[in-house]
């Protein structure tokens, strides 16, 4: 079973950036890909961005396009969230995943998904 570990969370201000960082250990991670994830409390788990195993299909919720980007380095088994220009409205917990089919290509939802990380805390001060 593949272990994935976020890291990068943080306190920024409105308009700040952060660099989350998911790092796979165990077997290889998923060849369908990996997305990022994220939830307050009493609501489900939203998309934010997925990444195929090569990179050629990225997937951006409506939300964060232009101001997210996902990216990947297979060598260091490590999936990249690069968040720019944050909102009052992005706080939340993130959390990776790996896809469990290609299913989320035509529209990524948490059950497309697999092996949950434990979270990283990302909160903005306005």
């Amino acid at each position: 079973q593949v272990q994935l570990v976020e890291s990068g969370g943080g306190l920024v201000q409105a308009g700040g950036s952060l660099r989350l960082s998911c790092a796979a250990s165990g077997r290889t991670v998923s060849s369908y890909g990996m997305g990022w994830f994220r939830q307050t409390p009493g609501k489900d788990r939203e998309f934010v961005a997925a990444i195929s195993w090569g990179a050629s299909r990225i997937y951006y919720a409506d939300s964060v396009k232009g101001r997210f980007t996902i990216s990947r380095d297979n060598a260091k088994s490590t999936v990249y969230l690069q968040m720019n220009s944050l909102k009052p409205e992005d706080p939340a917990v993130y959390y990776c995943a790996e896809g469990a089919s290609t299913a989320y290509y035509a529209s990524p939802t948490a059950r497309d998904f697999r092996s949950w990380g434990q979270g990283t805390q990302v909160t903005v001060s306005s």
